[in-house]
């Protein structure tokens, strides 16, 4: 039989668990001498913040600040103000932990804390202080005290005792999307078939390829935000890696156009493509592998071949539309790519302390928001705290607070999943299992210590292999849900109130609240996979109606960044419901994301066309994803196809000028993609005013 072995940790994993246990014994040794009523809050508050990499530490120490003080504030203004109407106080508290949690939800950010420690922290300080309302701002103070001192202490010794930089993080995911954006362009650069059995090109490996790089796109963007925070010099490059994370969004547009333009023109050109097109294509994947040097030495030659493949003579309407269209887009990549190549090459030098050159670049605003979604959770929080409150009010219970406390933090911790129960009840498996840690500590270990050093000695053993836990992703939430009981029952000690009656009663109450909150969620905004799918492709259909009935040109950078974090948010979705293609699903958000540019470039460049034909065009698609976006199965106009051929022919039909050369192409450019687009099955010939191949 084989015998169990005892866990093995990484260096790693041992060095922050130390500084983690460190940093809490550190808070609630100062705490001690300081007086303050709980210290055994700074140090489940330390374990709380703490975090692998040190930039992570400290903004999440801030934010956990600020979201304490806010949180704090709103309790010191409610309690005492409806202490004397409980039903009036219980409906104030649950309401701003909703609020708070919904406009949580919508930033998306690691800035969302303040948000979420806002709203329930509010709920931890003000329902224990209903019995004693003249005493919530001493109350209040003391939290804020002692959860200031233990991020102190926390972001103190993860900055200064061998702090983890973020950089290899970062760069590694920076350089990950960069070889994912690489690898797409490296197949579209490949000789042989694109479509049909004789494509040279795996389907399924294309698909998996395509999400990959919209979740890393997202991934950075996310991880990024704590790049300011760094302890390195990679926190003055923090405005590079937002341009590149820009800069390689707009690329993934338009690496899917240029795909689809090249098996338009093998279709159109017999199955293969001309010889100078394939000649191009080598000449491009040959600038690709030179050095940077060389790169920016022949990048002006590069660029004239790619824009002379377009201006061709002799060519039919069709196939010239296609080659202009390619045009744009090659010439489009290559400068896009040598973009990628500078901002990487300047965070190179910005992380050898040299000075940074200013990039602008788009803000996480932009990112996707699901305000349904988002009012559901906070509905659920309400509803959960109110029940709880309202057994509390009927039965007198004296822990009655304890369930109000933990519905709040429950309905808040995991509402930005799909389906927050499972979470949720993994949560209440630990919590069970701390209750003979919990007993063990209260009633037998800590009547023992008569001094500090003995409390420390005590608490090491657990705390210390918790936190090495807490150091893998894998069991970090498990691991955390046994410190949060253990420490939640010491801080009874600190009251010095604890008996075995108070230890169950309060156990019970933080066992009643988790239960009431997985129920609530379960009832009113667990979904599935596939639902939230669902409302995200709705959601994106919204916006293209929205974009096509604009008025104005729209900002393509802002829609462009929001639609690859709705493709990276659809990934693991479309993954868990078997029932759909995954590949499907991923090459259809690529075609709305293709859409939503052209969009975007007809509307600026509309000024070339037949005014009354771009209208229709734009009608007739803004009605078709209004209609989708809706719920409902629209249908495209049956003039649509003859509008955008009309609109194209009077395109390539009409003299250009040198000055305005940049705006026809563009022109051409969207309806041709508009046309590849929504009729990729249409002949491969111009329908309107008699124009054709």
């Amino acid at each position: 039989m084989k015998l169990p072995t005892l866990p093995r940790f990484g260096a790693a994993e041992l060095l922050f668990s130390l500084k983690t246990f460190g940093a809490g014994i550190l808070a609630m040794y100062i705490a001690n001498r300081a007086g303050l009523p709980r210290p055994f809050w700074t140090l489940l508050t330390a374990y709380v913040v703490a975090n692998p990499m040190a930039g992570a530490v400290r903004s999440k120490a801030l934010y956990r600040f600020l979201g304490t003080l806010l949180g704090s504030s709103a309790a010191v203004l409610l309690v005492p103000t409806l202490s004397n109407a409980p039903e009036l106080l219980t409906l104030a508290l649950a309401l701003w932990t909703g609020l708070c949690l919904f406009v949580s939800l919508l930033d998306r950010t690691p800035r969302a804390y303040i948000f979420l420690l806002a709203g329930y922290t509010a709920a931890l300080i003000g329902f224990p202080s209903v019995q004693a309302p003249l005493q919530m701002f001493d109350t209040a103070v003391a939290r804020v005290e002692e959860i200031g001192l233990a991020i102190l202490c926390a972001t103190l010794v993860h900055s200064i005792v061998l702090p983890t930089s973020l950089a290899p993080n970062v760069l590694g995911l920076m350089d990950r999307t960069l070889n994912d954006a690489r690898r797409w362009l490296h197949d579209l650069l490949q000789p042989g078939p694109r479509q049909g059995a004789q494509s040279t090109q795996d389907p399924q490996a294309l698909g998996a390829d395509r999400r990959l790089l919209a979740a890393d796109i997202t991934q950075l963007r996310l991880l990024s935000t704590h790049v300011p925070f760094d302890t390195t010099h990679l926190r003055w490059t923090a405005n590079a890696i937002r341009a590149m994370q820009d800069r390689v969004a707009a690329l993934t547009p338009t690496l899917s156009s240029v795909e689809d333009r090249l098996a338009a023109l093998e279709q159109a050109q017999g199955g293969a493509l001309a010889d100078d097109t394939t000649q191009l294509l080598a000449q491009i994947g040959n600038w690709l592998a030179a050095p940077t040097a060389t790169q920016s030495a022949e990048l002006p030659a590069l660029l004239d071949a790619i824009r002379a493949i377009g201006e061709q003579p002799g060519l039919q309407a069709w196939e010239r539309a296609l080659r202009v269209g390619l045009a744009a887009g090659l010439e489009e990549l290559v400068q896009g790519w040598r973009a990628c190549a500078v901002l990487r090459r300047d965070i190179d030098a910005g992380l050898s302390g040299a000075a940074m050159p200013h990039h602008p670049a788009s803000s996480n605003q932009v990112l996707h928001r699901d305000y349904g979604m988002a009012l559901l959770s906070a509905l659920a929080a309400v509803l959960a705290i109110c029940l709880c409150s309202a057994f509390w009010i009927a039965t007198g219970w004296s822990s009655g607070s304890a369930a109000a406390m933990m519905a709040a933090v429950f309905c808040s911790f995991f509402a930005s999943m799909d389906d927050p129960v499972p979470a949720i009840h993994g949560f209440l498996k630990f919590t069970l299992w701390s209750m003979p840690i919990s007993i063990v500590y209260v009633l037998v270990l800590l009547p023992l210590v008569h001094d500090f050093g003995m409390l420390v000695l005590v608490c090491a053993p657990l705390f210390l292999v918790a936190g090495c836990y807490m150091a893998r992703p894998a069991t970090m939430g498990s691991a955390l849900a046994l410190l949060f009981g253990v420490a939640g029952t010491l801080a009874l000690h600190d009251t010095s109130s604890v008996d075995l009656a108070v230890f169950f009663n309060s156990m019970l109450g933080q066992i009643a609240g988790i239960v009431v909150a997985a129920r609530v969620t379960r009832l009113v905004r667990s979904v599935g996979a596939e639902w939230s799918a669902r409302r995200i492709q709705r959601a994106i259909w919204r916006e293209l109606g929205e974009l096509a009935g604009a008025r104005g040109a729209p900002t393509s950078a802002a829609y462009s960044v929001r639609m690859l974090d709705r493709i990276g948010l659809l990934a693991p979705r479309v993954a868990l419901a078997s029932a759909n293609d995954p590949n499907l699903v991923t090459n259809d958000a690529l075609r709305d994301l293709r859409v939503g540019i052209d969009i975007a470039g007809l509307q600026r460049s509309r000024a070339q066309l037949p005014t009354q034909a771009v209208s229709g065009v734009l009608a007739g698609i803004a009605g078709f994803f209004r209609q989708r976006g809706a719920g409902r199965s629209g249908t495209w106009p049956t003039t649509l196809l003859a509008d955008i051929d009309h609109s194209l022919a009077a395109a390539l039909a009409a003299p250009t000028r040198s000055d305005s050369r940049g705006d026809w192409r563009a022109a051409v450019t969207a309806l041709v993609g508009l046309r590849r687009n929504i009729f990729p099955h249409a002949p491969a010939a111009l329908t309107s005013e008699g124009i054709s191949t």
